[in-house]
C-alpha cells in the first residue's frame, strides 16, 4: 500500500495510519486513491476480522488539502476530468464503509473536514478527551460533500447534523461523545489502544454473523444514501467558482494567518 499511509496487521486485525504528518495529514488526491485501494484490499482479503483507522503525529486530519495541484482544475482540464478528481473523496469514503469487517476510527487531535467524513464512514469512533471535530465547509462557502451529510443525518438526526454542518459548531472530547459524533472517550493518547481491545473483541466473535450483521445494517441505515448525494461533487465544484465562495476562502486563509 501507498507510503502515504502505514499499514499492518495481527491476528486478523489490520491498521491504516494516514501518514502525512507534515501536512497534517491532510487528504491530498494520491492519499485519496492510496486509502480507496487500501479499502478494497480490505474488503477482497481473506480473514480480516477488524480495520483501525488512525494517523501518524498528533492529528488525525485536517481534511481536505487546498494546496495540492492536482485537487484544483486548471484551464486546460476537461469538464471530466474535473468531475472524476471531485468525486475522489465522495468514492474513498464509500469504500471504507464498504469494508465487510468491522471499522474503528481512532482520533486524536483534530478531525477536521475531510477527517471527519472518513471517519463517520467507519463503524465505531474513539476519540481523546482534547480532541475534536469541526466541519468548516460552508464557512469557506461550499457545501459539505463526500457523501457525509446523509451519514450525519442518520448519525445524529436533522437538527444536530445542520448545527454540525451549517453552524460549523466544533465538538470537543466529551461533547462529541454527547453529541453522538463517537462512542468512546478515552483520555489523549490513548484512542488507538482502545481501538485495538474494541478490534480484539471483535475479532473473538464468529466472523460470519459480523459481517453479515453490519451487511444489514449498513443495507437498511444505508438505503438512500446515493439518491442524496449522488451530486455532491457537482455541487460543491459548482459552489467553490462563485465570487462569494472565493471571497469566503480568503477571508479563513487570512484568519488562519492571523490565528484566530
Amino acid at each position: 500500500m501507498s507510503e502515504l499511509m502505514q499499514t499492518e496487521e495481527k491476528d486478523g486485525i489490520w491498521t491504516v495510519r494516514l501518514n502525512r504528518p507534515e501536512a497534517r495529514n491532510a487528504f491530498s488526491v494520491d492519499l485519496m486513491r492510496g486509502m480507496s485501494r487500501a479499502a478494497e484490499r480490505l474488503r477482497d482479503e481473506e480473514g480480516v476480522r477488524a480495520v483501525i483507522l488512525t494517523a501518524v503525529g498528533e492529528n488525525f486530519s485536517s481534511g481536505m488539502d487546498l494546496k495540492d495541484p492536482k485537487r484544483w482544475a486548471s484551464d486546460k482540464t476537461s469538464l471530466a476530468e474535473r468531475r472524476a478528481l471531485a468525486s475522489w473523496g465522495e468514492r474513498m469514503c464509500e469504500a471504507w464503509e464498504n469494508i465487510p469487517a468491522m471499522t474503528i476510527c481512532a482520533i486524536e487531535g483534530y478531525c477536521i473536514g475531510g477527517g471527519a467524513a472518513i471517519a463517520v464512514a467507519t463503524d465505531l469512533r474513539v476519540i481523546g478527551a482534547s480532541a475534536w471535530f469541526w466541519l468548516p465547509e460552508i464557512s469557506i462557502g461550499i457545501p459539505l460533500g463526500w457523501g457525509a451529510l446523509p451519514r450525519l443525518v442518520q448519525l445524529l438526526g436533522p437538527a444536530k447534523a445542520k448545527r454540525f454542518t451549517i453552524l460549523c459548531e466544533r465538538f470537543k472530547g466529551q461533547e462529541a461523545v454527547d453529541f453522538g459524533l463517537a462512542e468512546y472517550l478515552v483520555a489523549d493518547g490513548q484512542a488507538y489502544a482502545h481501538a485495538q481491545k474494541l478490534a480484539a473483541s471483535i475479532a473473538e466473535l464468529p466472523e460470519i454473523p459480523v459481517k453479515m450483521s453490519k451487511e444489514t445494517i449498513n443495507a437498511t441505515a444505508n438505503a438512500l444514501n446515493h439518491l442524496a448525494s449522488h451530486m455532491a461533487s457537482d455541487q460543491v465544484s459548482l459552489a467553490a467558482a462563485s465570487e462569494e465562495a472565493v471571497a469566503a476562502r480568503i477571508r479563513f486563509a487570512t484568519s488562519k494567518k492571523d490565528g484566530r
